[in-house]
C-alpha cells in the first residue's frame, strides 16, 4: 500500500518540527490511540485500537525515527502487531517546506498489511488509512495551530496568591459592609426609642406597652433582614 498526501498549517516550521518529535502532541492525534511513550530520542512504542471494516483489533507497535535533518524531514519506521487480526509494517517519509508564516507537511508511506487484515481487500484497507491520516492530520494540525499539546494548567502558586488577595478585598468590602449596617441599626434603634418615648408621653394607641412591642418587633425585622 503507497499513500501520499499534504497539508498545510498555519504555524512556523520550527514549531511544527517541535510538535511532531512530542508523545503527548503524537498521541492526542492518532485515532484510537491509547499510550504513546518515548524510549530514546528516536523510539517509541504505542498501543492503538483501530477498526478496518469488520476488523477491530489493538495494535502494540515500536516506532523509530531514521534520518532525521531538523527541522526539514525524518523517516518513520514501524511495526504494529494485532494478534489474531495480523499485522502492519512500514514507513513514512515526513518532510516540511516553509511557506511565508505557515509549514506544508507532505508525506509518502508505504506499508503492508498480513494476516486477516490482509483478506480484507486494498480498496477497504486504503480507505480506511486514508481516513485516519485526515483525521491524524487534522487533530494534529488543530493542537499546533492553537499554540500548543494542550491547555496548560496555571500555575498554583498563582492561583493560591490570587485567592489570597481576592479574599484581603472580600474580608475588607464586608467588614465596610458590616458597619455601614451596624450604624444603620443604630439609627434604627435610635429613632424607633424617641417614637416610642414621645407616643408613650401622648399615650397614643395602647400606651407605652404596645409602642414599646412594635419597636421590639420593628428591630428584631431589621435583625432577621441583616442575618
Amino acid at each position: 500500500m503507497d499513500m501520499t498526501g499534504e497539508y498545510r498549517i498555519a504555524a512556523p516550521r520550527d514549531r511544527v518540527w517541535e510538535a511532531l518529535n512530542d508523545p503527548e502532541v503524537l498521541k492526542a492525534s492518532i485515532p484510537g490511540c491509547e499510550s504513546l511513550e518515548k524510549q530514546s530520542d528516536t523510539e517509541m512504542n504505542a498501543l492503538v485500537t483501530a477498526k478496518v471494516g469488520p476488523v477491530k483489533a489493538k495494535f502494540k507497535g515500536d516506532v523509530t525515527l531514521e534520518d532525521i535533518k531538523p527541522p526539514e524531514s525524518y523517516r518513520i519506521v514501524g511495526e504494529g502487531k494485532g494478534g489474531v487480526a495480523g499485522f502492519a509494517k512500514g514507513s513514512a517519509d515526513v518532510s516540511l517546506a516553509e511557506d511565508g508564516g505557515e509549514t506544508l507537511l507532505s508525506y509518502v508511506v508505504k506499508a503492508q498489511v498480513g494476516g486477516k487484515l490482509a483478506q480484507l481487500g486494498s480498496r477497504l484497507i486504503d480507505s480506511t488509512a486514508r481516513k485516519m491520516a485526515d483525521e491524524f492530520f487534522a487533530n494534529f494540525r488543530s493542537q499546533v495551530e492553537g499554540g500548543g499539546t494542550a491547555s496548560e494548567e496555571p500555575d498554583p502558586g498563582v492561583i493560591e496568591e490570587a485567592r489570597s488577595i481576592a479574599d484581603e478585598h472580600m474580608a475588607e468590602e464586608v467588614s465596610g459592609l458590616a458597619s455601614k449596617v451596624e450604624h444603620s441599626v443604630e439609627d434604627a434603634v435610635h429613632r424607633a426609642e424617641e417614637t416610642v418615648e414621645t407616643a408613650a408621653a401622648k399615650n397614643a394607641y395602647g400606651g407605652p406597652m404596645v409602642w414599646g412591642l412594635i419597636a421590639l418587633g420593628a428591630i428584631i425585622v431589621v435583625l432577621a433582614l441583616m442575618s
